[in-house]
């Protein structure tokens, strides 16, 4: 009996040795939100495939671009994505669903040093909406059922802004299907107002330094003279980059090394994959999204 158990521990140990080796080699997987075209985001996030390998020890790396949020917090989930990068109510949905799937390990400072962001809303100029009090009986789109700025936190702080039920305050309300089209879908009229994300630092001109619209104004699809900003939320913790909380400790660490490393050793591939200016990374854990945890869980339970 003894024997057997002694060799049954000598093949756990070496199956775990082996699963360890194995995933040092394997093939590593990233998760992409969506929210913008696909073609442009695996042209934003190419640099990760040539550079990564090499970093961390594996043998290549792949994108999966998610045809929304859901389909990313569902990759990690399962444990089929290794890293993504998410939006605070992203990260918060994973860890309702199980606190244990992944682990927050940065998140990005802004070029004035902040580690916050805002849910503003923008209207077209030619439309006369100039403030909240505008959009009274007005129809309002949301980016994302599962994002922060685009949905979860203005569906928390508008209430209070305006003094009663967004139901009641606005005529109508729906979802453009991530940031991008949902600007788009205010240009073309179909929504009178909607709400996106930015780094409120800089220039409203410029799309700010970073977020959805300097994303849009980079890349030629949006003339920031066609929107007026008629609102903005409180801060918002920026979004965290997010491991899968199985991966090997030792190929965690050099992914977390080459991130920290990121802006400095390749700022192009660095504003590439985050969409504008920041100064760089810094290191957080799951007390820094604990209150929008919260906000999510009472707003939509889970």
């Amino acid at each position: 009996m003894l024997k057997k158990t002694l060799l049954t521990t000598v093949a756990l140990a070496a199956m775990m040795a082996g699963s360890a080796q194995a995933e040092n080699l394997k093939d590593f997987r990233i998760g992409i939100l969506g929210g913008e075209n696909e073609a442009d985001r695996l042209r934003n996030f190419q640099c990760m495939t040539e550079l990564l390998p090499e970093a961390i020890g594996v043998e290549k790396v792949s994108l999966f671009p998610a045809a929304d949020y859901d389909g990313v917090v569902q990759g990690l989930l399962g444990g089929t994505l290794d890293y993504a990068e998410l939006g605070a109510s992203g990260y918060a949905k994973v860890y309702l669903a199980d606190p244990k799937a992944v682990e927050p390990i940065l998140t990005t400072i802004q070029t004035d040093g902040s580690t916050g962001y805002y849910a503003i809303m923008v209207a077209r100029k030619d439309s006369g909406i100039k403030s909240l009090e505008d959009m009274k009986g007005r129809k309002l789109g949301f980016a994302d059922p599962d994002s922060t700025s685009g949905y979860l936190v203005p569906s928390v702080s508008l209430p209070g802004d305006v003094g009663m039920p967004l139901d009641q305050y606005f005529s109508e309300t729906g979802f453009g299907g991530g940031h991008e089209n949902l600007v788009l879908e205010v240009v073309k009229g179909n929504f009178d107002a909607g709400t996106t994300w930015s780094s409120g630092v800089g220039k409203f001109d410029d799309g700010y330094t970073s977020g959805n619209l300097r994303k849009m104004v980079d890349k030629g699809i949006l003339d920031m003279g066609d929107l007026v900003q008629v609102w903005q939320s409180p801060q918002i913790p920026n979004g965290p980059i997010v491991v899968r909380s199985s991966m090997d400790a030792d190929m965690k660490q050099k992914f977390k090394a080459f991130m920290m490393a990121l802006p400095e050793k390749d700022p192009e591939c660095f504003s590439a994959i985050q969409g504008g200016d920041y100064k760089g990374f810094t290191e957080v854990n799951e007390d820094f999204y604990k209150t929008i945890i919260a906000a999510r869980k009472a707003k939509i339970g889970s």
